[in-house]
């Protein structure tokens, strides 16, 4: 955060000097550089190792419990992204910057033009990579996710002792790109420096405002799925919103002050007691949901992909966010388990480049995602107990008498 603040001062007081503004643009591109060289292959490891973890938390204990949470997470994540996708261009049309402002920062990035729209056919049949290798050389996300895909789906339906040497050994690769990418965020204070100089330098003052607006927007698709999470409780499992707000407070509180979802376990393991459900059932559903289900995850990863189109004058069509949603919810499965720095990176640069939008601004969105991510959180671990309560059985009189303890 400072590294983004002091470059950005530092840019918009020297103003357009060249010789300052080629510096600072050899050292961001360098380090940006460094970042993207790891997406391909992260983004292939996480997929195929990914799918196998979701399969293997939901299946090798609560039978039926876990298959129906699977079902119910996934269900969640879709809705999750379908909010953002319908939302999402609304809150960003609301985002207010001078002109020439914005024209300045678009004209950063001359590479960001709109990508060609292929017919509905010759989108489907674009999606199956003909050469797996070529779409990764090309940088051809979805192809290329769907192909990890499959040969996730492939790998764990082979032999149990070669299934898993493969994981183990893509989850090796998989390791050795966060190692790499740990390495670049040391020095990430140089490159967001850098970065943020000469977006300070080129466009002023005025991009700190798309930053607030970027931060609001986030917050409002934050609270917006609570509320819905809070409406899902009340026809899912007939639970009152208000008495679940209640419950679920603790829990919340938690979340926002550690920005953690698994230091809230134990008070949700209260809150599902509060709600009537059994502590076995609770003691299965509710770690799955933390180590596997991020609600906010899908959502945050549209609004950062069209907040970064919309900022490099990008034009991206219904149908291209619509064909985004999969691969929000995809890549909100395959960052499990990451650091939350490179989570960030992991999760968005696909759908980014999906879209065709220009990532040389994510790591300054994800410089002052300290105050979203408190809200995400809260989301989070908010679902948790949501997806705990629609797929096991919740006793009203066990909830009743829990409510009127804590009136």
């Amino acid at each position: 955060m400072l590294a983004l603040v002091g470059g950005f001062v530092a840019g918009t007081v020297s103003g357009e000097r060249p010789a300052a503004l080629t510096i600072a643009g050899l050292i961001g591109g360098l380090w940006l550089d460094l970042l993207r060289m790891t997406i391909v292959p992260l983004v292939f490891t996480l997929v195929v190792t990914g799918v196998a973890r979701l399969r293997s938390a939901t299946g090798q204990e609560g039978g039926d419990l876990g298959k129906r949470l699977a079902i119910v997470m996934i269900g969640l994540l879709f809705l999750s992204a379908i909010v953002a996708a319908l939302v999402a261009p609304l809150l960003i049309d609301l985002f207010t910057i001078p002109h020439d402002s914005i024209v300045a920062l678009r004209t950063m990035f001359p590479a960001a033009v709109p990508p060609v729209v292929p017919g509905p056919v010759e989108a489907v049949r674009a999606m199956i990579p003909t050469n797996p290798v070529a779409a990764a050389a090309a940088g051809a996300i979805v192809p290329l996710v769907i192909f990890a895909l499959v040969l996730g789906v492939a790998v764990g339906r082979i032999e149990e002792e070669r299934s898993a040497a493969l994981v183990q050994a893509l989850n090796g690769l998989a390791d050795a790109m966060v190692m790499v990418i740990g390495w670049v965020l040391r020095v990430g204070a140089l490159g967001i420096g850098a970065l943020a100089f000469s977006v300070g330098a080129s466009a002023g003052v005025s991009v700190l405002t798309i930053l607030a607006q970027y931060v609001a927007a986030s917050l409002a698709l934050s609270v917006l799925l609570i509320a819905i999470g809070y409406g899902w409780m009340r026809f899912a499992s007939g639970v009152p919103p208000w008495r679940f707000a209640r419950v679920a407070a603790p829990a919340q509180v938690i979340a926002a002050s550690t920005q953690s979802s698994l230091a809230t376990l134990p008070a949700m393991i209260l809150g599902a007691r509060s709600l009537g459900i059994g502590d076995r059932d609770a003691s299965v559903a509710l770690p799955i949901a933390v180590a596997v289900f991020k609600i906010t995850a899908p959502s945050n990863t549209l609004l950062v992909a069209l907040t970064l189109a919309w900022m490099g004058g990008v034009a991206v069509s219904p149908v291209q966010i619509a064909m985004a949603i999969p691969l929000a919810v995809l890549s909100s499965l395959m960052i499990l388990g990451l650091p939350g720095a490179i989570s960030v990176y992991a999760s968005a640069a696909p759908t980014v480049i999906a879209l065709g939008a220009p990532i040389e601004l994510l790591p300054i969105l994800a410089a002052v995602d300290v105050i979203p991510d408190m809200a995400r959180t809260v989301a989070n671990v908010t679902y948790d107990l949501i997806v705990t309560a629609t797929v096991a059985p919740v006793t009203p009189v066990g909830f009743e008498c829990e409510s009127d303890s804590l009136a």
